[in-house]
This record gives C-alpha cells, sequence and structure tokens, in this order.
C-alpha cells in the first residue's frame, strides 16, 4: 500500500482517522522539513530534516552489527556538544556503500551546513555557523545500493526552503510517514512531565517493520524533548530505557546495519540544571521518556511486516534476568510460535519446545504457562481445568499475551513481537520490486 497523507482522509483505508494519533503540537526549538526528492517510484516523502535553531543536546544507541552504515560511522565520529540537525532518508541504507557512500554523506553535509548557516543569519538575532560535523544522517532502505547522493544534494535547497518554525499534528504525521519503508502506518508518541516546577514535552517517531531485533533493536527512532538537560545525563537516560523498550522488541531475529535510537533536547523549557543522573528531579522525566520509547516499540511491534496479531511474552520469576530474557527471545523468534499463533492454532506445545530450547535453566516441576488468564501447565503438569476450547477461543484475539512462571528466583522480563503471516514471506519476496 502506498502510505500518504491523504490516506488518513480516505475511509478505505483501516487507519484512515487522524484522531487515532496523539496531538504532538509545537517544541520550542525544533523545525522540521518533509519532502519527496525522488527516491521512490512513485512521489512521496522520503527525506526529513529536523533542524534545531539553537542546537540541541543528544544521544544515541546504535545497533551492535558487526556491519553498520556510513551513516552510523558518521555520527559516531561527531564530537560536538550540540548539534544542529539530523537528515533521514528513504529507499536506501548506504550501508555496504564504502567511501563512496561516506563521502557523500560529508557533501551533502557541507552544502546542508552552508543553508542553515544562511537561514541562521537570515532569521536570528545571533546566528550561528552550523558546521558539517554538527549534522547527523539516519538511512532506511535496501542494502548495498549506490547512495543517491545527487537526487539528495538537488533537493536540500528545497528542503531548507519548506523549514517549518512551528509544528502541529499534521507536519508530525507527515514526518513519521516521511521516514517509513515497509510499514503500514506511522508511529509517534508523546508525554509530557515536569522537571522541578517547569514543565516539558517528550516527543517521538519511530520507524520499522522487519529486521527487527535487538540489539541495538530494529528501528529508527527519534526522541524530542525541550527540557534543560546534557547530552551526557541524556545517554544515560537513553541506555537505561532502551533495555526494556527498543531492545525488547523482535519481529523476525534479523538485527539491521542502520538501527538507530536518538534523543535530543532544545533546552528551551528552561527549567533549573540537572547535574547529576540521580536528581531526584529526574524521576517523572525519565519515566516519560520510557513511555513514549515503549510505546514507539510496541507501535513497532505491532506493524510487524504482515502481522495480524501483538504478542507480549513475560518470563517471570527467574533467577537472572539473562535467562528471562533468552526465553522471552526465544519464544518470540520461534516461527513455528509464531505461525500458530498466525493460525489460531492452541498447540501450546511449541512454546514448552521454544522455552527449552532458549538455554536457560528450567525445572519442570516449578514451570507453569499462561494464556492470557488462562492456566495451561500448572507446576509442570496440565491443569486440571485446562480447556481446549476456551484456548482456542483465546487464540482468535488480536492481543496475545504468554506468561512463563519459572518459579527460581524474582527476576522478569518482557518481550513484545508479531505472528508470522504468508504476507511477511511476500512483503520480503516482493522488498525491492
Amino acid at each position: 500500500m502506498d502510505f500518504g497523507i491523504n490516506n488518513f482522509f480516505d475511509k478505505k483505508y483501516k487507519d484512515s482517522k487522524i484522531g487515532h494519533f496523539q496531538d504532538l503540537e509545537h517544541i520550542d526549538g525544533l523545525s522540521i522539513s518533509t519532502i519527496s526528492c525522488g527516491l521512490y517510484k512513485e512521489k512521496r516523502d522520503d527525506l526529513v530534516l529536523f533542524y534545531f535553531r539553537d542546537g540541541a543536546t543528544y544521544a544515541n544507541v546504535y545497533t551492535q552489527s558487526r556491519l553498520v552504515s556510513e551513516n552510523i560511522k558518521w555520527n559516531k565520529k561527531t564530537n560536538d556538544k550540540k548539534v544542529f540537525g539530523i537528515l533521514i532518508n528513504t529507499r536506501n541504507a548506504n550501508a555496504l556503500t564504502g567511501k563512496d557512500g561516506y563521502n557523500s554523506l560529508r557533501k551533502i553535509s557541507l552544502n546542508l551546513s552552508k543553508l542553515l548557516t544562511s537561514k541562521q543569519i537570515s532569521d536570528e538575532d545571533k546566528p550561528k555557523e552550523v558546521k558539517p560535523s554538527q549534522i547527523l544522517f539516519a538511512c532506511t532502505g535496501t542494502i548495498g545500493e549506490k547512495f543517491p547522493e545527487n537526487k539528495i544534494l538537488n533537493n536540500i535547497n528545497n528542503l531548507v526552503e519548506k523549514i517549518k518554525y512551528t509544528q502541529n499534528k499534521l507536519i508530525w504525521i507527515k514526518a513519521a510517514l516521511g521516514i517509513m519503508t515497509t510499514d503500514t502506518k506511522p508511529k509517534l508518541s508523546m508525554a509530557e512531565c515536569k522537571i522541578g516546577n517547569s514543565l516539558v514535552k517528550i516527543y517521538g517517531i519511530a520507524k520499522g517493520s522487519g529486521m527487527i531485533f535487538p540489539n541495538m533493536a530494529t528501528t529508527l527512532g527519534f526522541i524530542f524533548t525541550d527540557a534543560n538537560i546534557s547530552s551526557s545525563i541524556l545517554k544515560k537516560i537513553l541506555s537505561q530505557n532502551i533495555k526494556t523498550t527498543f531492545n525488547a522488541v523482535t519481529c523476525d531475529g534479523d538485527t539491521s546495519t542502520n538501527d538507530m535510537v536518538s534523543i535530543f533536547s532544545t533546552g528551551k523549557a528552561n527549567n533549573k540544571e540537572i547535574k547529576s543522573f540521580k536528581d531526584p528531579k529526574l524521576k517523572q522525566f525519565i519515566k516519560s521518556v520510557h513511555q513514549v520509547m515503549l510505546n514507539l516499540a510496541k507501535r513497532v511491534a505491532s506493524d510487524g511486516e504482515g502481522a495480524t496479531k501483538f504478542i507480549t511474552i513475560k518470563c517471570i520469576n527467574s533467577k537472572t534476568e539473562k535467562d528471562a530474557k533468552n526465553i522471552c527471545f526465544s519464544i518470540a523468534n520461534s516461527p513455528l510460535v509464531k505461525t500458530a499463533v498466525f493460525g489460531q492454532d492452541p498447540n501450546w506445545g511449541r512454546i514448552v519446545m521454544a522455552i527449552g530450547k532458549s538455554g536457560a535453566p528450567v525445572r519442570e516441576e516449578k514451570l507453569s504457562l499462561f494464556m492470557g488468564s488462562n492456566i495451561i501447565l500448572n507446576k509442570g503438569k496440565l491443569d486440571k481445568n485446562y480447556s481446549e476450547n476456551v484456548f482456542a477461543e483465546y487464540m482468535k484475539n488480536e492481543n496475545i499475551d504468554i506468561t512463563v512462571d519459572l518459579s527460581l528466583g524474582t527476576k522478569n522480563f518482557t518481550a513484545y513481537t508479531m505472528d508470522l503471516s504468508k504476507e511477511y514471506i511476500e512483503i520480503n519476496a516482493d522488498y525491492r520490486s
């Protein structure tokens, strides 16, 4: 399906209503521009710029793949205290493109930084020079294809000219649409909280539908806030929250070369300076960032390629969190489990199989298994009240909850995934066509 802004007003699309999405509005210090520069056969937004007029503190988390895209190599060399923009392109991953791909980013950064510096001179009372090193990049799409340097360079002027200093819900949705690849819907989330007496906003968008598995975890995610927080503290907040959000998601067990999640802070909320990650005034902010990240991560899993069901897998009372995590992902990445869920087949033996192959310690006489509120195994034995008809009826739900109780300790972990449908094969078989 070609998904554009007009689909939100077209009744033939399941998610056509713009009211389904949260009311992301304006964040001071942040500007947005989205355009089409012809990266796809059909016309659609494929280039998105987030511009920070006074710069932004920031933190990034990247894929742990041994093979990474050229934009991640570029970003890792950035040592500036603040950045002025992040440019995101779709259709091309700029991975396995070597020096040519990296040099393309260098040329684009030179051009974009000059244009943004000119915009500073024309629009700001105290203009700043934007350096090429103060531009970050995110790329997503096909691996190994020549990076479309000229198409992007030829449209940079237009991109900068269309910068919107004031955002609204429509602009945020347009940006979220502009970073999509095989996604079927845009992913947005927001929260508000206080740091001291200052109200702060936390907004986020993400993309991700396939090639989703930690570490990092699958996707591109961008969090924006007007809180006044240093890059070093943002890094700690991001690292802490990534574990139970984007690193708790899997769709197909594959980790991309391009995965990254970033957080940017404009400082315009003017809250009192936070000097320590342990400052009690940060507690609510950290929770709110986690809320936004988890919401986005769940949206990624629920929009997995060809997905018809959203699956939450909990492993509780494990000896270690690592063991619980291994069991959750063993179940979440099992094609046999995922196809059973798609087929609404109450074959709980496949879940037990996945638990056993995880490598985590399990004692049969202590193991209990639940689907929703329905108990299947009770201390290693089929529960006396088990009913396959009740189980089969539960499998018809769009949201499926699996809970594994090991009764070996106090540690827990929760993972999120989707079922494996015939459409998943069709989407990935035709991905480049």
